[in-house]
């Protein structure tokens, strides 16, 4: 019986060895191949980026990692900060998607029988082009009689740290408010010889130095004030937006314009008498219908408005330094480098971020949001500000890219031909060439990739 019992002992015995020595050279194996992967991608790498003469002078960070495994596949310099542009956005886009819900708060409101107490709560939809459902003005329209508008809970300044000056009369640039009408900006359009005005209680902030009858004249705006000045131009004029002056107080310019909208008088108050009212909120657009326009538009206002929104969410305030630090203290505590986040949108040079701060908070979005939810707000090959680039990529790249002058920054998704799906993110900083030409070599890198994995 004992020497049975030893046979079947020696016949486990036997078989345990094989498996472990199975799984030993399974795991060599990959060991191996992960290895032989990486070797080949830190050659592609030089050969697509770090070796091209147009680079040679930027400063480059790389990072590629396989969300399934855990690991790096590549890293070049991803410990370094850079200054990310509109890649900042992707911070502002994971906070929004955490924090603000299925729908945007377009205000809060106390609802009573005789007066409707209304606070505006940073909602850049409201009376914007883009957008034809206005539930938020229907209600006002409706209610108008009886509303007071209620001071914001707004701690902001109008331009964010670190922004370009002579920015203020670009249409990328609006200036920050709580009560966002019509995009904060003014639309010139033409009709005829006729100059159109939208809104139009502009219409006389408009002065006409300059003939029109020839179509070839541009609009200027004084940098202090709401002074728009049609001046002599080699183009012809197709119609621009130009941002406008906001007023500190609302009482100011931002009710005035919403008077003129909806041709009623509004009363305004800096308070309410009631100690911690019960404030109820009244939506107005579905929250990824904003942040898909943000992403693939690469639209500042839009970001800058959903941070405030944020912070009016999560710390009962609009300021954006506070929900920041809020936000690096909280959901994205556990970063590899802290890093220094100053707005939402990423006009500020101040923004410094690392390689691998990206691969760590689009790792975490996908985590925690649907893939689908991703897929829909960042856009694809072809499609967004990714238009012209990775043609025949579709669904197999989704990324936000950033630019300003002398920067180029992309990090997204990639799903590989063999169906490895890794996150990436690349950062160029000071180059000497064109954006373009910068984004063909990451393009070349990133379906090289998109192929061969």
């Amino acid at each position: 019986m004992q020497k049975v019992f030893y046979f079947v002992w020696l016949l486990i015995f036997s078989s345990s060895c094989k498996v472990q020595k199975s799984l030993q050279k399974e795991k060599e194996a990959n060991l191996s191949s992960t290895a032989s992967t990486v070797k080949t991608i830190e050659q592609q790498a030089k050969t697509f980026i770090l070796e091209k003469p147009e680079l040679f002078p930027a400063h480059v960070g790389i990072s590629l990692f396989d969300s399934k495994t855990g690991n790096y596949l590549y890293n070049y310099q991803a410990d370094k900060y850079f200054i990310p542009a509109s890649n900042t956005k992707i911070f502002t886009c994971y906070a929004a998607m955490k924090n603000l819900g299925d729908s945007i708060v377009a205000f809060e409101y106390l609802p009573d029988d005789e007066n409707i107490a209304l606070r505006f709560t940073g909602d850049p939809s409201f009376l914007h082009p883009d957008f034809e459902d206005q539930r938020a003005f229907d209600f006002l329209k409706l209610n108008a009689p009886k509303i007071t508008v209620v001071a914001p809970r707004y701690n902001a300044t109008a331009f964010g740290n670190g922004w370009a000056w002579n920015d203020y009369d670009a249409d990328y640039s609006p200036e920050r408010s709580p009560m966002p009408i019509y995009g904060n900006l003014v639309y010139f359009g033409k009709n005829g010889n006729r100059i159109t005005v939208t809104p139009k209680a502009f219409k006389d902030s408009l002065v006409i130095f300059s003939s029109t009858e020839d179509g070839r004249f541009a609009i200027d705006r004084d940098k202090d004030q709401n002074s728009f000045t049609v001046v002599k131009s080699n183009r012809v004029f197709n119609g621009t937006a130009i941002p406008f002056v906001v007023k500190k107080e609302m009482n100011q310019l931002m009710i005035p314009l919403l008077e003129d909208t909806l041709n009623r008088v509004l009363n305004y108050a800096n308070a309410v008498a009631i100690d911690q009212p019960n404030w109820k909120k009244f939506y107005s657009q579905p929250t990824d219908s904003l942040l898909k326009i943000m992403m693939h538009r690469s639209d500042n206002f839009f970001a800058e408005q959903a941070l405030l929104m944020v912070g009016n969410e999560k710390i009962g305030v609009m300021d954006d330094p506070k929900i920041i630090d809020t936000l690096l203290k909280s959901d994205m505590l556990g970063m590899p480098h802290k890093p220094r986040w100053v707005d939402g949108s990423g006009l500020s040079r101040y923004n410094m971020m690392t390689p691998q701060d990206f691969i760590w908070i689009l790792n975490k979005m996908k985590q925690e949001q649907p893939w689908e939810r991703i897929k829909t707000i960042f856009p694809t090959g072809n499609t967004g500000t990714l238009g012209g680039l990775y043609k025949g990529y579709e669904n197999k790249i989704f990324a936000k890219t950033g630019t300003l002058t002398g920067h180029v920054a992309l990090s997204g998704f990639i799903i590989t031909n063999q169906g490895r799906e890794l996150i990436f993110s690349i950062m160029v900083n000071a180059h000497q060439s064109a954006a373009g030409t910068i984004r063909k070599h990451l393009e070349q890198f990133l379906t090289t990739v998109i192929n061969e994995y």
